[in-house]
């Protein structure tokens, strides 16, 4: 694959639906999440009015083709902000070009600025390419699992 270049920036309202179709592209392979595009509008709404969000869209020749959404959370363990990195989703077609870590390495840059001290993210344990792609681009895994329980 040829590897390109995206410009990556801050997502606009616009870009709202083309962010969902993504999200149906990610939780298609993701077990734990169903997809549900009024949900998922939802949250992207609320994402782009919250001021402890980044959600950043990457753009190839003015198509959105990726996107990466981050939310602050206090970490007692680094005295400080962390981000929750969500949403890391690139098109089926754009894949292996290096814009998956255009995104990272953007959100990351955003969150430094922001006196940030962590990065965190959650990855379905059976999406190797994922796992992969992480494994690549720095991440480290920990002994940590994630549990989960529904607000009744």
């Amino acid at each position: 694959m040829t590897r390109s270049q995206a410009t990556i920036r801050p997502a606009k309202t616009k870009d709202i639906e083309t962010m969902a179709a993504l999200l149906a592209e990610l939780f298609d392979v993701e077990e734990d999440f169903q997809g549900d595009a009024k949900r998922q509008l939802k949250g992207l709404r609320m994402l782009l009015e919250s001021d402890q969000a980044i959600v950043l869209v990457a753009e190839v020749q003015g198509e959105v083709v990726g996107m990466c959404t981050g939310q602050t959370l206090i970490s007692t363990a680094e005295g400080g902000p962390a981000l929750l990195v969500e949403d890391v989703v690139i098109d089926q077609k754009f894949r292996q070009r290096g814009i998956g870590r255009q995104l990272l390495e953007s959100i990351a840059d955003k969150a430094g600025r922001h006196s940030i001290s962590r990065l965190q993210l959650l990855a379905d344990r059976n999406n190797s390419a994922a796992l992969d792609f992480y494994r690549k681009t720095g991440w480290n895994s920990t002994d940590l699992i994630c549990l989960r329980s529904r607000v009744p």
